[in-house]
């Protein structure tokens, strides 16, 4: 967790989330969120691992009852310097003891996932993120997808041979992480099986990104109208299945 506090002291989240790959994230992210959200402003969200604040803040400016929960106290400052109405705590997703069963209708578990390299972590987390949320709610899981580490860092950026000489991937092109890699990849059979053992129902599962991930630079020399149609098209291809797997990020939607 120390190389996890160094990694986001220097990592600027504003920023990723406000280029033009990062909003295609965003935007997809907070369409899915209100359409399960509805027009209910009474309901209760919980931001786990909420970062700087880039959902909780949004969500609350739009009059949702939104709480925060972040691990990174720089992250944490960021957020709370916004003055927005959220309720902002430092903790973990493998703990929420603070919060009592079934208290929130919908909750984002957007960023622990991407972190938690053990399928003890990761279910530990799930299970938690149930636990707060009511019966019958409304949980969105991100998680950071093996196929897009592997061609971008391994073949892309010529990491492959030494990704394998270094035990990083199985014989199937798998990613092994280990807790100073930071990042820890799934595939849909990882995610499926989380769910599983975790009792959750899926009701959706979504590319958060798409293609945007592989096209950044050429995402930056689209016009503003060009690109408000690559997220047109992005909207209207990211819950096809065959796709799913390949982007950067996926958003799996659950009913507790």
């Amino acid at each position: 967790m120390d190389e996890l506090i160094k990694y986001y002291n220097k990592f600027n989240e504003e920023k990723r989330l406000n280029s033009r790959h990062g909003r295609v994230e965003y935007i997809t992210s907070m369409k899915y969120i209100h359409e399960y959200l509805g027009d209910m402003k009474s309901q209760k969200i919980l931001d786990i691992g909420a970062g700087t604040g880039r959902y909780s803040v949004a969500l609350a400016e739009e009059g949702y009852d939104v709480t925060a929960v972040e691990y990174v106290k720089y992250n944490l400052g960021i957020l709370k310097s916004k003055g927005s109405s959220v309720k902002a705590y430092q903790g973990t997703a493998l703990n929420l003891s603070r919060f009592e069963d079934d208290s929130f209708d919908l909750t984002l578990l957007f960023g622990p996932m991407y972190h938690l390299y053990t399928l003890e972590d990761k279910l530990k987390a799930l299970k938690e993120a149930k636990r707060v949320t009511k019966s019958g709610g409304i949980l969105l899981v991100a998680y950071c997808m093996n196929e897009y580490a592997v061609i971008i860092h391994g073949f892309r950026d010529k990491n492959i041979k030494e990704s394998i000489k270094n035990c990083k991937l199985t014989e199937d092109f798998h990613c092994i992480s280990e807790a100073e890699d930071l990042y820890d990849y799934v595939r849909i059979e990882d995610i499926n099986g989380l769910n599983e053992a975790a009792g959750l129902r899926r009701l959706k599962i979504i590319s958060a990104d798409g293609a945007a991930n592989y096209i950044r630079q050429t995402l930056n020399r689209l016009d503003d109208e060009e690109f408000e149609l690559f997220i047109k098209y992005h909207l209207s291809v990211c819950e096809r299945q065959e796709l799913i797997g390949a982007g950067a990020h996926t958003v799996d939607i659950l009913r507790v």
